[in-house]
């Protein structure tokens, strides 16, 4: 169980330093944006994200 969750960890810090290594001024704009949304729309964007990472693992178990 451990390694499964380490693999998963490290494969998402794979694909959360892709953009910023590819593109760190718009990841910078990107960040400098969301940081003007309010709580409610940030929290919305949080909660669609993980039901759809959700849905993604249960639809690849």
């Amino acid at each position: 169980m451990w390694q499964d969750f380490a693999v998963a960890f490290g494969l998402m810090l794979v694909l959360e330093g892709i953009a910023p290594f590819l593109n760190p001024d718009a990841v910078r704009r990107f960040m400098s944006q969301a940081a003007r949304l309010d709580d409610a729309t940030l929290r919305f964007a949080g909660l669609t994200c993980m039901l759809l990472g959700v849905l993604l693992l249960v639809g690849f178990h």
